[in-house]
């Protein structure tokens, strides 16, 4: 167990289509990735994600240590101050998603939650949703851009989640879609929301947080909502 998260139970039915995986490496690495300085669980410790590279492992949420088959890096935000609101990143303050420290993520980039909501859908209390869909939750909120940055993508053989800085868990598609994923598309590792779906299952989650902290009063309230 790493900061209450513990990985999926073997054998766990995982589905719904992962969108970004249509797309080639060089747009996921636009949209995916941490920012240099943010720190991830490897086989060296804690360890900043910029100093990562091939061969490095880094512990993932179902497959423990992996070898990280490529590495992208790139700068974004390069006109900083003139980046349209819809592009801003995202802030995660201490704790919010049991991350140690606060974290700043791209818009898109996945994040894996744990709802009972989840598994009232799909049968997996896990989903990943993408970074804005959390704004409001425990205090998350997008910030204007002040300065270029680096942006570090990590790929592996195959689709993972990994953890950053402490308890976060993030989503690491695949870096690139063959022709025979085209001809007999891979069956999705994670359950991956988008749009309606990912806004249901945060309201969701804010709703589970105000059941726990009102010692289960709104119950019924949520089970209606839900």
């Amino acid at each position: 167990m790493l900061m209450n998260w513990t990985s999926k139970v073997a054998g766990m039915t995982r589905r719904a289509p992962e969108v970004s995986a249509a797309v080639d490496g060089g747009l996921i690495a636009q949209t995916h990735g941490l920012l240099a300085g943010t720190r991830v669980a490897s086989n060296l410790g804690w360890r900043a994600v910029d100093k990562i590279a091939v061969g490095d492992e880094v512990l993932t949420f179902d497959n423990a240590m992996q070898r990280v088959a490529e590495v992208h890096r790139s700068v974004i935000w390069p006109q900083a101050r003139a980046t349209p609101a819809q592009l801003w990143p995202v802030v995660v303050p201490q704790g919010a998603m049991g991350n140690r420290c606060e974290i700043t993520l791209l818009p898109d980039q996945g994040v894996m939650v744990d709802c009972d909501a989840a598994q009232d859908m799909q049968g997996d209390p896990f989903a990943v949703v993408p970074a804005q869909a959390l704004e409001g939750l425990h205090g998350i909120h997008r910030q204007p851009v002040e300065t270029p940055v680096e942006l570090i993508t990590l790929f592996f053989e195959s689709e993972e989640v990994i953890y950053a800085e402490g308890g976060l868990l993030v989503h690491c598609p695949r870096t690139f879609v063959s022709l025979d994923d085209m001809l007999a598309p891979a069956t999705p590792v994670y359950d991956v929301l988008t749009g309606r779906d990912a806004a249901f299952l945060v309201d969701c989650l804010d709703m589970e947080a105000q059941i726990v902290a009102s010692g289960g009063y709104q119950a019924a309230q949520a089970n209606a909502a839900c």
